[in-house]
């Protein structure tokens, strides 16, 4: 019984030392990469923190610039959030921040680079949305409609559709051309939602122009 017993442990050592021999480099080079890929993930996150700290911190003195409105402050603030993090959201929306900033102190041309950058540099499709929407209103402002009209062709959110019409329905109508106007306007007016704050600007827009929109056809 020993001897079966002993012969039992001999055939299942062999097995196991051929099995190593044919499967242990792969094992081993297995184990290897699964722990460099757990030390990698950990490097990841740990890198992704410190930056999200480190922008944090840069956000937060773009915010208290802005709300001084000290130009100075403001502009070496955005810089080094976008030199330093331009790739994370705080860089993106601190440039928006940024450019209004810069709009309530009177400086145009740093709102127009800061918007011009978010519009960029951004990675979020509404961010990039909001500083084109924005970049045209600064150009309709200054007297470029077709500047204005160019932030406007590319490709957008569907949720900003009735912001895009409304915009398009400011540029007819400085430029004299009233029945688009009324059409862009009434666009706008069908695409934001009955809850749209900014909805009843648009109604008063139309009313200016003699449009009831309750009465008009759907919107294409």
């Amino acid at each position: 019984m020993v001897q079966s017993l002993d012969l039992e442990e001999q055939e299942q050592l062999a097995q196991l030392k051929h099995f190593w021999a044919r499967y242990g480099n792969f094992i081993i080079w297995l184990l290897i990469l699964v722990f460099a890929s757990i030390a990698a993930w950990n490097g990841w996150n740990y890198w992704q923190h410190k930056q999200a700290q480190g922008a944090s911190v840069l956000f937060d003195q773009v915010e208290r610039a802005a709300a001084d409105k000290d130009t100075n402050r403001l502009s070496t603030a955005l810089t080094d959030l976008q030199g330093q993090y331009g790739r994370t959201a705080f860089a993106q929306q601190g440039a928006l921040l940024a450019a209004r900033g810069f709009m309530d102190a009177g400086d145009a041309a740093k709102a127009k680079q800061s918007l011009e950058w978010a519009a960029g540099q951004s990675t979020d499709e509404g961010l990039q949305a909001i500083a084109r929407l924005r970049l045209s209103a600064l150009a309709l402002e200054s007297g470029s409609p077709d500047e204005a009209k160019k932030w406007l062709e590319a490709s957008m959110p569907a949720e900003f559709s009735g912001l895009v019409a409304d915009r398009q329905g400011d540029i007819f109508q400085r430029s004299g051309q009233t029945n688009e106007a009324k059409q862009a306007y009434t666009k706008a007016y069908q695409l934001l939602g009955e809850e749209t704050e900014y909805r009843r600007l648009v109604e008063v827009k139309l009313n200016a122009l003699g449009v009831d929109p309750t009465a008009a056809p759907a919107a294409k």
